[in-house]
């Protein structure tokens, strides 16, 4: 199966801990500059979702919410989640702890393009 959002190792951990210091998390990615372009983690309810938003994944169990328009721009390419040491200054729950989550893309490759587009055409066909 092909992911549209992974994360590392050092991700991952991270997001346990959340997890365990904050119930349930969520991340949001904005498609914007600055601190707009970095995930974000949220707990449950301290963030309102629009209805135009979308899933694009889980990393860790934990829902990747982005805009449709950053959806779509993103089409092309996976989001690995990790993390980078330095506060930001932002609302992201792991902001406090002095270190950041950070997204890097890579194109898929032809091969796992058309096999995204089979699983997604099965997930559509159910």
């Amino acid at each position: 199966m092909i992911h549209r959002v992974t994360a590392t190792d050092a991700a991952l951990a991270l997001v346990q801990q959340l997890r365990q210091r904050h119930g349930a998390i969520f991340f949001y990615q904005a498609g914007g500059c600055c601190e707009g372009s970095s995930p974000m983690c949220y707990a449950e309810g301290d963030m309102t979702l629009m209805p135009d938003d979308v899933q694009l994944g889980e990393v860790g169990g934990v829902p990747f919410h982005v805009s449709r328009s950053q959806c779509e721009y993103l089409l092309g390419s996976q989001l690995t989640l990790d993390v980078a040491p330095g506060s930001l200054g932002t609302f992201s729950l792991e902001d406090a702890d002095g270190h950041h989550f950070v997204s890097r893309t890579r194109l898929w490759t032809d091969e796992e393009w058309h096999q995204l587009e089979a699983q997604e055409a099965a997930t559509k066909a159910r």
